[in-house]
This record gives C-alpha cells, structure tokens and sequence, in this order.
C-alpha cells in the first residue's frame, strides 16, 4: 500500500477572511496589503481582483493601476490567525498526521485512514464541506502519492477545489503543465530550461541523463527530474512546529560582481521575507545574509534588531548591514545570494504595512 498525502490551501485567505467579517465585501475585488499610494505590496487578493490580473507580491501601486475600483484592506494577522487556528483544530481532529507549513496551507498524510488516493476524496469531501460550515472559509484540496502531486494537485481546480491523482496516473497528470507549476522551478531555471526547449512538466521528466547535466547539473536537477515523474518521498512531518527561520535565496545564471547589484537583490529578497513573515504572524529579531562565492565557499553573516520586528525597512537595513560584512569579509564575485530572518515569535507589530525600503 503507496502513501495517500493531501495539501490544503485555503483559498484566496486573508481575502476571504475580511469578507467573511464584513459581508459587503463579498463579491468585489478586494486588496489585501499595503498602501496603493505608498511601496506597499499585496499580500492576496480576492479572485475578483485576482481577474484584474493582480498577485501576491504585486506593489500595491501596480494592483490600483490595474483595478482603481478596488477595495484596499490593511492586514490584521492577529484576525488571520484565530481563523487560521480554527481550521486547523478541525482538520487535525480528523486527520493523525499533519504538517502545517503556513498559516493557510499544509500537508495531510491520509495513509493510516485510507488505503488508496481514490478513497481519499470522500474523506477530504467532507472535511472541505465541514470547514466552510463550521468557519465560512473555502479550501481546495489535491491528493496523491507525494508532496509535489498534492500540491500541485490543490492549485489545479481553484477554488474550492478537490483533485484526486490516482496511484500510477502521476505522470499523466504532470505531464502537459508549465514547468513554473513544479515546486522548485524558479523564473532564471524557467527561463533556462526554455532556451533548451522545455515547455512542460512533462518534458523535463523525459529528459536524458546528458541533457539534464547541461541545463540542471548536479543534485537539485536530478531531484526535479523525479519530481516531474511524480516521484516525491518526502515525509509529511507532524512533529514540525512553527517556522523557526523564513528565508529566500537565488543562485544567479553567472557570478555577480556589483555590490550594488548585490545591495539591491538583497533589498528584494528582504521584501520576500518581510511579506512571508506578515503572512505566517511572526516578527524577527535577527537577519541572516548568506553568499556563496564561485569555489563554493559559503559565509553567513548576521545582524539583529533592538527588538523583534515586522518592519520590512527594519529588515531590508539589517540585511544590507549584514551583506556589506560578508563581502568585506570577502568581496564578490558572488554565485549565490540569500536573506533569512530568524529567532521568531508572534508578536504584536505584524500591523505595520507592507512596505519596501525606501530608494
């Protein structure tokens, strides 16, 4: 008997959750983020907005441009949460091993109550049912034989969503998606695999041992090949408990040797954090800069606040004080370049808009 694993993703969270409180939001395209007519950014939006062409990370600015008519809310993680903890209390009353990676998604293992992929959709049926009736809230669910089909699985048929991949069926399913559907490819990998002639999922799960060291070399490309076969045996981890660090990384197409091209990845990345960090309720007292230099040598550098925060001008200054320490340290040529933030907690600051430094 294969593993049944399940992800749920609430749909369109903080969105749903402002309209579910105030009930004249419902049906308009709704904002949730910074300051339209700041550096704000978006958290999420309605799927209304979302026909708008508006997404997470969008500056707030941008998502107006596209949708003046727009109802723009502030972020309240503090309501987030207790809404969040609700449906989580109902899913784990169901469901012995859950992994929760975020305040809106995580991963079921369904082994133990059922013996095949097929039978989980009525269990999971019915758990979405008792979620929007017990909460008010929608959720889509994907279901398969790993991680990576689950969760590609739960963005298939959004929202409210319930998408069964039969054991054996992996490969079909995968095989005609983009390949930015996979977790794990990123738009510099998206971009490279392009040039090669790779489109869909489907194409790089064919791709031959040679092929595959010329556009993805070494481990991570071996490791999405089996995924795009459908073939994930990570565990669902339900002793996990809430994040302990966030972070974001990138390793570049060719070595970067600007520092200001450095500074201002690193003010990027910071951003990435700061939005993960609003949306998980945490705030942080220390930030981490992490570079790689071409002979793989990796130093990490770090600086920490005053006090714990969820200030992303806070963020982005901590990074950049730790990213000119590890370049004095040792200057670039940098093939690889990350910011995480560390030493968590909920706290109380996470009202603070969503901001980037200013330029």
């Amino acid at each position: 008997m294969g593993r049944v694993v399940a992800h749920l993703d609430l749909d369109a969270f903080f969105a749903a959750v402002e309209a579910l409180e105030n009930p004249a939001l419902r049906g308009m395209p709704v904002v949730v983020g910074g300051d339209p007519q700041g550096r704000g950014v978006v958290a999420t939006a309605s799927y209304e907005a979302r026909a708008f062409g508006i997404r997470s990370a969008m500056s707030a600015a941008e998502a107006f441009r596209r949708c003046p008519q727009a109802v723009f809310v502030r972020p309240d993680h503090g309501r987030y949460r207790r809404h969040s903890d609700g449906v989580w209390s109902l899913v784990r009353a169901v469901v012995p091993v859950v992994e929760q990676v975020g305040i809106d998604e995580g991963y079921l293992d369904l082994t133990e109550l059922v013996p095949t992929a097929g039978e989980a959709r009525r269990v999971l049926a019915e758990l979405q049912q008792r979620i929007r009736a017990q909460t008010g809230l929608d959720a889509s669910f994907g279901c398969g034989s790993g991680k990576t089909i689950a969760k590609i699985a739960s963005d298939a048929d959004k929202p409210v969503g319930l998408v069964v991949v039969a054991a054996g069926r992996e490969e079909e399913f995968l095989a005609r998606r983009p390949l930015r559907a996979l977790p794990g490819i990123g738009p510099k990998a998206d971009a490279r695999l392009r040039v090669a002639g790779l489109e869909t999922i489907g194409n790089l799960a064919d791709l031959a041992d040679e092929d595959l060291r010329l556009v993805l070399p070494g481990a991570v490309g071996r490791e999405l090949r089996e995924r795009a076969r459908g073939v994930d045996q990570r565990p669902v981890l339900a002793e996990l408990g809430p994040s302990v660090s966030i972070g974001h990384e990138e390793t570049f197409d060719h070595d970067i040797a600007d520092p200001a091209v450095l500074s201002d990845m690193a003010a990027r990345m910071a951003a990435a954090v700061t939005a993960r960090l609003h949306q998980e309720g945490f705030v942080a007292l220390t930030v981490t800069v992490k570079v790689r230099y071409p002979d793989f040598r990796i130093l990490s550098r770090s600086r920490s606040a005053t006090a714990p925060t969820g200030a992303a001008v806070e963020i982005a200054r901590l990074a950049e004080v730790a990213l000119q320490r590890a370049l004095r340290d040792r200057p670039p040529p940098v093939r690889l370049l990350g910011v995480a933030v560390t030493r968590l907690t909920q706290g109380e600051q996470l009202h603070l808009p969503l901001e980037g430094p200013s330029s």
